[in-house]
């Protein structure tokens, strides 16, 4: 049975009908749109919940258009400027209290991160500011942090500190809530209390992975051989995902036409077998047109195939690429850079 929405002091709406209200105020047009960047099953939940609305009254359409544009105006202000520069700006346009209540309401739906008022800090700053403190807490700082950021920091730190960093963001986890007020109140104390209290995933191999992407070659020579000393078996993890064979997008022809050169055939066959569209065009095009058929024969008349037997043929083709790194036959941009030359 079809029910109507109004607000009442007496019942707090919880977000579904908050979200359908919203869909509702909106139109068809509108909400079609959002539902694109929706899942499934939130798809499912706000058309039940819109099919079960009959009407909205304007005192609740107002009410929610109102919260809702209140959320959006301090996202965009956290992104220009962070949790800080969000929180005086809504204090001024809402009051104290309404603004407390904005952010608490998007840091607990979006869970801003610990650390924003130095994400927009310069590098060279930022490093004067943390490069004393112990290489656990530069660790935690850098995880949350961009890599662009993160990079040109970790590169910036004595070497006998950069591997170590980058082990202990390897290696990390959950960092607790208390942990992460402790250092923030040491970094910037009126954040303390904006702190997310879930448990908070950071660091791990992939952040380091980003991290080393964007450092320059010597750097991250000098981390993976040391880490290769000291932990083995996470060097090698990393390695892994440092390039992957999707990467070779970035490569330029003369650089893909090299490394072709040094691949076996049904290993090229194998990999591209599980590669996605635009990396199987680019490679064969990089082949002469004879070369090019009998790979796609190849492909074609070897049937079915194991995604395992895929990634290693996959990984034989990117350890060719950092071997040809390594010699300086070919060069792969890093760092935001865009030249790659043979």
């Amino acid at each position: 049975m079809a029910r109507q929405i109004t607000s009442s002091p007496d019942k707090e709406m919880d977000g579904v009908e908050k979200a359908a209200t919203l869909l509702i105020a909106l139109g068809p047009e509108k909400s079609a749109q959002i539902f694109k960047h929706l899942k499934e099953e939130e798809i499912e939940q706000l058309t039940l919940e819109i099919a079960n609305t009959s009407s909205v009254s304007p005192q609740t359409k107002e009410m929610v258009l109102n919260e809702f544009y209140e959320i959006c105006l301090a996202q965009q202000y956290i992104a220009e400027g962070g949790i800080g520069y969000a929180k005086e700006l809504l204090e001024k346009a809402l009051g104290e209290e309404k603004a407390k209540n904005v952010i608490g309401k998007l840091t607990a739906s979006l869970q801003v991160r610990p650390f924003e008022f130095i994400r927009k800090t310069d590098p060279s700053q930022l490093l004067n500011f943390i490069q004393d403190e112990h290489p656990q807490t530069i660790a935690l700082i850098l995880s949350y942090l961009p890599p662009s950021q993160s990079s040109l920091v970790i590169s910036s730190l004595p070497p006998e500190k950069q591997a170590d960093v980058a082990k202990r963001i390897a290696q990390m986890d959950r960092t607790s809530p208390d942990v992460i007020k402790q250092v923030e109140k040491v970094l910037e104390r009126k954040l303390s209390s904006l702190v997310n209290q879930d448990y908070t995933i950071v660091g791990g191999v992939d952040a380091i992975v980003s991290i080393l992407n964007s450092v320059d070659r010597g750097t991250e020579k000098h981390i993976m051989e040391t880490l290769e000393v000291e932990e083995p078996e996470l060097a090698d993890e990393i390695r892994k995902k440092m390039f992957v064979f999707e990467d070779i997008l970035s490569l330029d022809d003369r650089a893909i036409q090299r490394v072709l050169r040094d691949v076996d055939n049904s290993d090229l066959a194998l990999a591209l077998k599980g590669a996605t569209e635009e990396v199987q065009n680019i490679i064969l095009n990089n082949l002469s047109s004879r070369l090019a058929v009998m790979i796609k024969e190849d492909m074609e008349f070897m049937g079915p195939v194991r995604m395992k037997d895929v990634e290693e043929a996959q990984q034989k083709i990117v350890n060719i690429i950092r071997k040809l790194e390594d010699s300086a036959e070919i060069v792969i941009a890093r760092g935001g850079g865009d030249e790659i030359i043979v």
